[in-house]
């Protein structure tokens, strides 16, 4: 072996694949593509309406008609779906607007079905931009203090119902994110009992109470009008046991797919559930904050935003998911 390496050293050349971009490309093992990708979108009453979102530059609060032209550019792209959230037309306690059947979800999946017949149209399911408090669910006290924080049990039969006003309207896939205890039996259940047994749930299984949702919270209106969402979202600082306990149990009580979130701080999580997980479908979510970071730091011309749009894409793929839904989809897409 020392022969081998020190009599003609160095034999061993890693720069001769590198050399050339026509022998990166053909030994590249992870690829992107846009089906690999899923765009975001947010949908309010209206019509005509393209309200800029302000923390995040290029996207904007759509009207079903104008959301209806960003399924027809998504669907032309080759996406591999949008994922809607709703504005509603008002806000109440208990998030009742969330459970009307021509509420502003049926409207938005009604507008893109018309426009990209063939595009996957994945709805989010969850009350935090339907309740006043704007928190995920029904609130309950717990405990002797009286502190009050989203009642898990009381909360799953509202996102049961909530399930099926998604799927009548034509939901393809079912996206529960409010991190709730059985939310996953509770919506195959409810799915199941009104004859939606083909539609899929991707979970939000591992979804963490990361301090890089600000600006989506702007985008959706619906930060906690007090507290936070620890209590029910997973803590940055636990083990990655508790991500593969959250899988396992979505994974048994019927969840199709599930999410790791956010992305590319959590690049570990979505590698080992990957090697736990053998086959089962992985979305990562490159989340709001993540996009406008980068926004900002391209703004400023400290970073070139397409090589490095590509570069996080490609780690995170490389990381285990097998999409990743990004606000960068549509500009991936192009340039991919």
């Amino acid at each position: 072996m020392g022969d081998h390496f020190f009599g003609r050293f160095p034999a061993l050349r890693m720069r001769r694949l590198r050399q050339l971009p026509q022998v990166r490309r053909l030994v590249a093992e992870v690829t992107i593509s846009p089906k690999n990708l899923i765009l975001p979108l947010f949908v309010r009453p209206g019509k005509g309406i393209r309200e800029p979102i302000t923390s995040m530059p290029g996207h904007c609060q759509l009207s079903p008609d104008q959301l209806a032209e960003e399924a027809r550019e998504a669907q032309k792209l080759g996406l591999g779906g949008i994922l809607l959230f709703g504005i509603p037309e008002y806000k109440d306690p208990r998030g009742s607007s969330a459970l009307r059947e021509h509420g502003i979800i049926p409207q938005a999946i009604a507008a893109c079905k018309e426009a990209a017949s063939e595009l996957l149209v994945i709805t989010d399911l969850c009350f935090c931009e339907y309740t006043d408090h704007g928190h995920c669910g029904v609130l309950g006290s717990i405990g002797r203090s009286g502190q009050w924080t989203v009642d898990n049990d009381a909360t799953l039969a509202e996102l049961g119902h909530q399930a099926v006003v998604h799927a009548r309207a034509g939901s393809d896939v079912i996206a529960p994110s409010g991190m709730m205890d059985g939310m996953v039996r509770t919506i195959r259940v409810a799915l199941d009992a009104e004859g939606f047994s083909h539609v899929p749930i991707l979970s939000y299984a591992a979804k963490y109470a990361s301090s890089l949702y600000g600006p989506f919270r702007l985008a959706a209106e619906c930060a906690p009008q007090f507290g936070d969402r620890r209590g029910y979202q997973m803590d940055p600082a636990s083990d990655v046991g508790q991500a593969l306990r959250e899988v396992a149990l979505d994974l048994e009580e019927g969840a199709d797919m599930i999410m790791v979130k956010p992305a590319l701080p959590y690049l570990d999580i979505i590698r080992v559930v990957r090697d736990h997980f053998p086959g089962v479908p992985i979305a990562a979510y490159q989340v709001s904050g993540e996009y406008s970071m980068l926004k900002a730091a391209a703004g400023n011309g400290w970073l070139e935003e397409k090589a490095v749009v590509v570069e996080l894409l490609t780690c995170i793929r490389r990381a285990g998911a097998t999409m990743i839904i990004s606000y960068w989809a549509k500009e991936a897409a192009s340039f991919l």
